[in-house]
C-alpha cells in the first residue's frame, strides 16, 4: 500500500514506443490517474493524436534519446519501476508500490531493453495471456497504484 499521508509522486513513460497513439492514450491517463510527469525515452513523437486532454501542457513532459540519460536524470529519491513479462518481475497484485517512483514501460514488440531490466529497481506484471497494448497496460500499473492508496 502506498500512504497518501507521506510525500510520493511517480511519473510514467515509454522507451521506444512504436506509435503517437500509445502514447497519446498513456498521457491522457497518467494526467487523470496523478501522474507528476510523463516521458519517452528513443522515438519521439511531436503530436499524439490521442492526447485530447493535452498532457504535455499540464504536467512536464521529458525526452530522453538513451536509456541511459533517462536513468542519470532520474528525480532524487524515486526507484524505477519496470513493467515487463519476465521470471524475475514480482505480481503487480501483490505489488506495494513505492512512494516515489518512476514506472518504465517498454514498446509491446520488443519489451524493455536489457540495460532497463537490469536496472530497474523492481520489475512488475500483471496476468494477461498475450502481451498488452503499452497504453493499456500502463493505465492498468497506475490503477493498480491508485486502488492500494489509503
Amino acid at each position: 500500500m502506498v500512504n497518501n499521508l507521506e510525500q510520493g509522486f511517480f511519473g510514467i513513460g515509454i522507451q521506444n514506443g512504436k506509435t503517437p497513439e500509445n502514447l497519446g492514450v498513456l498521457w491522457r491517463s497518467a494526467q487523470n490517474m496523478g501522474a507528476s510527469f510523463i516521458f519517452t525515452i528513443g522515438n519521439r513523437y511531436a503530436k499524439q493524436a490521442c492526447d485530447t486532454h493535452k498532457a504535455t501542457g499540464a504536467m512536464p513532459y521529458f525526452h530522453y534519446e538513451t536509456f541511459e540519460e533517462f536513468y542519470n536524470n532520474l528525480p532524487k529519491g524515486a526507484q524505477l519501476v519496470g513493467v515487463e513479462l519476465d521470471e524475475k518481475a514480482a505480481a503487480l497484485e501483490t505489488f506495494i508500490h513505492p512512494r516515489r517512483c518512476v514506472y518504465l514501460l517498454g514498446a509491446e514488440d520488443h519489451g524493455l531493453s536489457k540495460a532497463a531490466i537490469e536496472k530497474s529497481h523492481f520489475l512488475v506484471k500483471f496476468k494477461s495471456i498475450l502481451s498488452l497494448n503499452v497504453s493499456v497496460a500502463g493505465s492498468i500499473v497506475m490503477y493498480d497504484r491508485q486502488s492500494k492508496i489509503s
